[in-house]
């Protein structure tokens, strides 16, 4: 019975993704998603394996997003792969992790099919880490194609943070004092400063596992955002399930601002 199921899966799937395809409404689609990768370790003790398999398995799921995005013409991917207080957890697990992390971004880069940029407090990364993901945007710089932020050791708070520090840092090298830095401050002087400076915000951000809240992820670009939220485990995500969010992205009536 299983297997007739999963053949019957194999057959009509792949008509039903082919039919929401030709009906989404063009001019009505997203131009930047931002994608919150969660659920690879409690995916992984759900098939009775351990997290790094979890993570592997997670990681092999990024490139097909990509071209699912690519697919109806996405120009802007931010992947949130780590957060800040992913940092925290055991040393074992991290490790692990980031190296995982620096294999897929590298992968990801050898295509020379994206523009890789990694956002995130990079400080708080280790350097060997730090150098390879900056050595995949250099790779990358020139490509023409989607540009695609790896969001590592990411967090809301502290790309706000960083961004108003930048921002001192500038204007006082200009000779501007702090209180005339008060007077003239805006959220626009803010923005210029973020990690995503210079890209649009997301229109859709999805988050998988079905957990259904932010934890800081993209914090100020999010303000006007969609959001949709999906059940599957970020392993197990597949093309029907992209393309059912971008399907209800198209179908709501969006209200900036209310």
């Amino acid at each position: 019975m299983v297997d007739l199921k999963r053949g019957l899966r194999r057959v009509l799937y792949p008509a039903y993704e082919a039919r929401v395809v030709r009906r989404l409404p063009e001019g009505q689609l997203p131009k930047h998603i931002g994608v919150m990768l969660d659920g690879n370790r409690r995916w992984a003790r759900a098939v009775g394996a351990d997290t790094a398999h979890g993570h592997r398995a997670g990681a092999a799921n990024i490139e097909p997003l990509l071209g699912w995005c690519e697919e109806v013409g996405v120009e802007v991917v931010t992947l949130w792969l780590l957060s800040t207080d992913n940092l925290n957890r055991a040393a074992e697990e991290v490790d692990s992790l980031l190296g995982i992390i620096a294999d897929a971004v590298e992968t990801l880069a050898e295509q020379r099919r994206w523009r890789l940029h990694p956002v995130g407090a990079l400080d708080l990364l280790p350097d060997d880490l730090a150098a390879r993901l900056k050595a995949a945007e250099e790779a990358t710089r020139e490509v023409d194609g989607m540009i695609v932020n790896v969001a590592v050791g990411y967090g809301g708070r502290r790309e706000i943070a960083d961004a108003v520090r930048s921002l001192l840092h500038e204007r006082a090298s200009q000779g501007m004092t702090i209180e005339e830095l008060a007077e003239v401050i805006d959220v626009d002087h803010i923005a210029e400063h973020l990690y995503t400076r210079g890209q649009p915000d997301p229109d859709l951000v999805i988050r998988t596992s079905g957990e259904q809240r932010l934890g800081g992820f993209l914090l100020w670009q999010s303000a006007q955002s969609e959001f949709y939220f999906c059940e599957a485990y970020w392993p197990d995500f597949r093309r029907v399930d992209f393309l059912r969010a971008v399907r209800a992205y198209a179908q709501r009536e969006r209200r900036h601002g209310t």
